[in-house]
């Protein structure tokens, strides 16, 4: 999935996407919760549309169930997978 306005070659999703792929959100209207709070971080920068573009090797921080988590984007599914795949397409970083 590219987005256009990304450097040719570079591969990314929509992040209220990706967070429904990766289980950090059960819809897309619950990323854009997530996202219009002001909580979810992408490389240090507030998010502030859900269309804003993540790919890999970016670094999200977010809150998820009651805990801050920061994790580096490692893979970008195609549809949502099971917990335990999607897993696979982050590295958490830190865990408070």
């Amino acid at each position: 999935m590219t987005d256009i306005g990304q450097a040719a070659g570079t591969e990314t999703i929509r992040i209220d996407r990706l967070l429904v792929y990766l289980r950090f959100a059960r819809t897309r209207s619950a990323a854009r919760t997530m996202i219009e709070s002001g909580t979810l971080r992408r490389n240090r920068q507030h998010v502030q549309r859900v269309s804003e573009s993540v790919a890999i090797g970016d670094v999200l921080t977010l809150v998820h169930a009651g805990e801050v988590k920061i994790i580096e984007v490692m893979g970008l599914p195609e549809r949502r997978a099971s917990p335990a795949l999607a897993t696979t397409f982050y590295r958490e970083l830190t865990r408070f």
